[in-house]
Parts: structure tokens; sequence; C-alpha cells
């Protein structure tokens, strides 16, 4: 499997095209439609409501983003999205409604945030609830996570949509919360393999990894995370196939 063309020629506009100063919220409906109008693809988020629907949003709690507090997995899809994001006044998003916004017009490279806490196996149903949106939507998306639990299970839900995994130094102090054990085969990217990947969407600042090197020697598609300025995009792209980006137009 190779990750398209279209995700590699593309900017990918981290969460969409946000701009608070301009009314947008990260992960909003706002943004996905910004970054489609300057001709950006989109990197989004999912976390799982408490019915069991995937919902385009980064974070495992609400406060940051709206005024709301709490786990988003502790509301319904329909709480959700009464629930507007600050700055934008639009509700959190439904993956299908981002989906049929989108409706092909861009690449979506859609992130299965880790369910687990530990990057184990213990993943719930947010893969599932994923693809059940997915199947049969003729627009190029590809799927990944940094959990490479996550990963694996796309093999077996969505076969044909290209995957990888999101991949970071994993310094100790970076992720207290996780065992040594796990920081060090997560840092070597060991189950690249496994999870048949065809890419890695790697921390922008540690493109120099020997391991980056040997994946991308062997034709893994090598994309980064998170560029805020043309000066340091310039610098990933030295190795980088394509970046995600925020804060400024790339």
């Amino acid at each position: 499997m190779k990750l398209p063309d279209v995700f590699l020629n593309r900017p990918l506009a981290h969460r969409g095209l946000h701009d608070i100063a301009a009314g947008r919220a990260e992960n909003s409906l706002k943004s996905f439609q910004a970054a489609i109008d300057d001709n950006y693809g989109i990197e989004l988020d999912l976390q799982i409501s408490s019915d069991g629907v995937a919902m385009v949003f980064h974070d495992y709690g609400l406060a940051r983003l709206t005024a709301a507090k709490g786990p988003v997995a502790q509301h319904t899809a329909a709480q959700l999205g009464d629930i507007s994001l600050l700055h934008d006044g639009g509700g959190i998003p439904t993956l299908a409604e981002v989906l049929a916004l989108v409706d092909g017009r861009a690449p979506l490279l859609i992130e299965v945030k880790d369910q687990d806490g530990q990057m184990g196996p213990n993943i719930g149903p947010l893969g599932e609830a994923a693809a059940y949106c997915l199947r049969g939507y003729k627009g190029p998306f590809a799927m990944m996570s940094f959990n490479p639990h996550a990963t694996a299970e796309m093999a077996q839900l969505l076969p044909d949509a290209p995957r990888g995994i999101v991949t970071d130094s994993y310094v100790d102090e970076d992720w207290p919360l996780l065992p040594q054990a796990t920081c060090e085969a997560l840092r070597g990217i060991t189950d690249y393999a496994r999870t048949g990947s065809c890419f890695v969407s790697h921390q922008f600042d540690d493109l120099a990894s020997p391991r980056i090197a040997e994946l991308k020697a062997e034709g893994a598609a090598i994309l980064c995370w998170t560029i805020r300025s043309a000066e340091v995009e310039a610098e990933a792209r030295k190795i980088a196939d394509n970046i995600t980006f925020e804060q400024y137009l790339a």
C-alpha cells in the first residue's frame, strides 16, 4: 500500500485552518471549509461520544475548547453538537458531518485518538465508529494513530485505506504515564510492519532520527507535525515529504 500523492503535494492544515481571530476554532466545520477554500489538505482528530458516535475533537475533556466541562466520552453526540466551540459558535461536529462538508474536496488525514491511556490494546469502539462513517466515502482519506493497536485495527476495518502511525521521540518526561519499555518500543516504531503502515507522521524536531531515515529508505512516506513557521517548514522539508501546519499559511 502507498500513501496517495494527494497527501504529499498539499500541506495539511492541522485540525483545519483554524484561526481564533477569524472566528474559526480547531476541528470545526469553519476551519475545514477554510482549508478547502485555500486548497489545503486537512488533518483532524477523533474521539468517541457516550452513544458510540465518532466526534471530531482533539482533547479527552471539554474544558480547553468549550465552556463545558467533563470528558467528551460522557456526553451523547447530540449533547456534544449543542456545545459551542469557543471563538467559533459552531458545535462539536460528528465525523459524518465533516465528511458531508468536505465531500472529497480535500484529502483527510484522520487521527484516531488513543483510548487506552497506555498505548495498549484496550482501544474501545472508536475505530469501528469511524469505519462506519468512512465505508463508502468516496474522497481521499488516510488513518493514523499514536497507538499502534488502533492502526492495526484499521487493517481489519478499512483494509483499503492507507494507514500509518503518529510517532514521537518519546522523551520520558514528556510521557510520564507510559512505562519506559513502552516508550522505547514506540520510539523505535517497532510496529510499523506489523500494522501494514505506509507512512508515519513524526515529531518535526526529531526528523533526523536514524529510524526515520531507515523507514524512508524502505519506502515509507514521512509526514511531520506540527510546523508553525515558514522557516521551520523549509528545514522539515529537507527530510519530510509533507507537513502538518498551523498558525501561518504553508
